[in-house]
């Protein structure tokens, strides 16, 4: 099996910053990565620290696969190569977790079955094979709920509307306790410039015949079903096949700018970065 790429998109929540998201798709594999905006100080050259490492991360994966690696073992190449480089680039040592750079990954390698998927964090694939009903590889929407209703109660406890943003000084202590969580006992494992990640990723192989569709998805896009409830799985990756990644896109931000405070749909920002990738089998 093969991958036909039939459309890709990677939107910036805000033109005038960094896209924090990244993607590859090839043949063999796609990837989209999905950097967790920094709580803090920078400690990277460039625009953003979660930028570095969705970019990185990407490419690197890639080029493993390229080389002929098998898929974890690619995982494996790309997470040493991020833990070296983020040593020899940063400008100091992190003193907490939350300054570490974090994304989360949604990965398909092709193989005669299907393909193989692993993943981090809260990126999605869903797969329609013909005939059937779509299937979601991943846990995002779980994820997405759960972060909408922390989100509520931490705007109500803090007076505030929830798309106050990420630098509020009321959010920042509670944002900054969870991410000291991440790659630890006591919370989630995310793709970072740690090389023990890969012994945490999530992984499945998703038989499917040729001609089944493929949407790969960062939670910024994926929000038109999971926060939004503009489409349901099925649905979304049906449209996204039918009219194209940049309308649904359009779609995206008219919601979100028509519930700017996040009062309707709670989130932390009004927009995110969207990143998506269709693809077919064959």
């Amino acid at each position: 099996m093969q991958f036909e790429i039939l459309d890709s998109l990677s939107l910036p929540a805000d033109p005038a910053k960094a896209n924090e998201d990244a993607f590859a798709a090839e043949r063999e594999a796609a990837v989209v990565f999905d950097g967790a905006t920094g709580l803090g100080e920078m400690l990277l050259p460039g625009p953003s620290d979660a930028a570095w490492i969705a970019q990185f991360g990407a490419r690197r994966l890639m080029a493993h696969m390229r080389d002929g690696d098998a898929p974890e073992d690619a995982l494996r190449h790309a997470l040493a190569d991020a833990e070296k480089s983020y040593c020899g680039l940063r400008r100091r040592p992190p003193k907490e977790t939350y300054e570490i750079p974090f994304a989360s990954m949604m990965f398909a390698a092709a193989n005669g079955g299907g393909f193989e998927a692993l993943w981090f964090g809260d990126c999605a694939a869903l797969v329609l094979r013909p005939g059937e009903a779509v299937e979601i590889v991943g846990e995002a929407f779980d994820k997405r709920a759960a972060e909408a209703r922390r989100v509520k109660m931490l705007a109500e406890a803090k007076g505030l509307a929830p798309a106050a943003g990420l630098s509020r000084a009321e959010y920042l202590p509670h944002l900054r306790a969870a991410r000291n969580k991440v790659n630890s006992a006591s919370g989630d494992w995310l793709f970072s410039p740690d090389a023990r990640a890969v012994d945490h990723v999530s992984e499945q192989q998703v038989d499917a015949p040729a001609g089944t569709l493929v949407l790969l998805s960062t939670d910024g896009f994926l929000a038109l079903a999971s926060d939004y409830e503009a489409y349901d799985a099925d649905g979304l990756i049906r449209t996204a096949q039918a009219k194209g990644l940049k309308a649904l896109s359009g779609e995206l931000r008219a919601i979100e700018a028509g519930d700017a405070e996040g009062r309707r749909f709670p989130r932390l920002k009004k927009s995110d970065d969207a990143t998506a990738v269709l693809l077919r089998l064959t």
